[in-house]
């Protein structure tokens, strides 16, 4: 007995599916971050901005007072409405630093900010976030130092509190510090994420090949098995057509090779749809009875058990070509008894049994360039997920059994030659 390897152990049940870490989702984690980080400075910075706004210029403090915490508020909106988060962003950052810039003229008494920091101060670090969110790597890293360097020099004025030159470096310093992590951590996070991506869209395209590939390797083996079932076997058989009855055979052979190639050219190799047991085994009914050659014909538990289109498809050729092959080849004498059984699998699958009591052949002994078995039946079937058992002996008979998934049972399928 032939048979093909041992399947592969049972298919693992599907994972559920997770969102995984994008730049899509970075982004809008990131808007989302900066938002509240500006709202809870905000917050904090909002006394201080009170005790100093009475000494200065009202028309700028109304100005920088709602850019800075407005801008703050149309980022949070933004990072809900994953839109113009970019934008927002980079208002804020910019009005900051022309807050720092103009920030001397706007102080009227300076005396009232000398005991304390400009409220502006509270505000860095998140408008470099801010930066790092909307503009390019460079960009950000320039605004990093710039805006500290900025305050720095302020400080240095009667209206930043005049203090010494160690002080208003000790600031800058400690604003380029914590702004720094803050953009490193950015950077490292954006580009992990653009490289996920990446990785992604190359998974994608590797998978969209291989699925191109293996569509072609189905056409390919198709093509073959059909070449094989609907030309040459008719081919052959018009040509051993010499009796009324075998032109007969010949003829409906070749309507069912038309019928054949038309399905096979209407068809795709990922097929979802289901066939019913039933419905195949009236195939099978119809396809024995066109061919005029006595068959006994047997169904046992069918209900109304279906299974993929293509193994449905894969499952009936094989069976048909394996008919075809006792047609030719088990002769028709009066011992000769042959038979099509149709069952549901234990495990939801189908299984069909072609076998006569034939002339028989040796299995080992076939050759290569002989596709009726190899691609017809036992190729056809492995490529839709199933697998096949060829049992025969010369004068004996021959048993084929078509297992749909091949996982249903384990080890070589039995034959029931006697």
């Amino acid at each position: 007995m032939a048979a093909d390897p041992a399947p592969a152990g049972p298919t693992p049940p599907p994972r559920t599916s997770r969102n995984p870490i994008s730049r899509a989702l970075f982004e809008k984690v990131l808007g989302r971050v900066v938002a509240v980080a500006g709202l809870v400075f905000g917050i904090q910075t909002f006394p201080t901005m009170l005790g100093q706004i009475g000494t200065m210029q009202i028309a700028w403090a109304w100005i920088f007072g709602i850019a800075m915490f407005g801008g703050f508020l149309a980022i949070g909106v933004a990072s809900v409405v994953v839109r113009g988060v970019d934008t927002a962003s980079a208002f804020v950052a910019i009005s900051y630093l022309i807050a720092l810039i103009t920030w001397p003229l706007a102080v009227q008494d300076p005396s009232v900010v000398q005991p304390s920091v400009p409220w502006l101060w509270y505000l860095c670090t998140v408008a470099t976030a801010a930066a790092a969110y909307a503009f390019t790597a460079w960009i950000a890293i320039g605004y990093l130092f710039v805006a500290p360097l900025v305050y720095g020099l302020i400080r240095l004025t009667p209206s930043g509190g005049a203090v010494s030159l160690s002080r208003a470096t000790l600031d800058s310093t400690y604003a380029i510090l914590l702004g720094g992590a803050v953009l490193i951590l950015v950077l490292i996070l954006r580009q992990a994420s653009a490289n996920v991506d990446a990785a992604q869209a190359t998974a994608v395209a590797r998978y969209s090949n291989a699925i191109r590939e293996h569509a072609t390797e189905l056409e390919r083996v198709q093509v073959d098995a059909i070449v094989h079932d609907s030309v040459l076997t008719t081919f052959i058989q018009a040509a051993r057509a010499y009796s009324p009855d075998e032109r007969v055979l010949a003829t409906n052979m070749a309507r069912n090779a038309v019928a054949h190639l038309a399905s096979a050219a209407a068809s795709t190799p990922f097929d979802e749809s289901t066939t019913t047991l039933e419905s195949m085994r009236g195939r099978l009914v119809t396809v024995s009875a066109e061919m005029g050659v006595a068959v006994e014909l047997r169904a046992h538990d069918l209900g109304d058990r279906s299974v993929p289109a293509a193994a449905a498809e894969a499952l009936y050729s094989a069976a048909v070509q394996a008919f075809v092959n006792s047609s030719q080849h088990a002769g028709d004498g009066p011992g000769v008894h042959r038979w099509i059984s149709v069952e549901a699998s234990p495990e939801g699958g189908a299984l069909i049994e072609v076998g006569d009591t034939g002339a028989g052949f040796d299995p080992e002994v076939v050759p290569a360039e002989r596709l009726g078995v190899r691609v017809s039946i036992v190729e056809r079937l492995g490529n839709a997920g199933g697998r096949a058992c060829i049992e025969s002996r010369p004068g004996v008979g021959t048993v084929i059994r078509l297992l749909w998934p091949s996982g249903d049972v384990a080890g070589p399928l039995p034959g029931r030659l006697s």
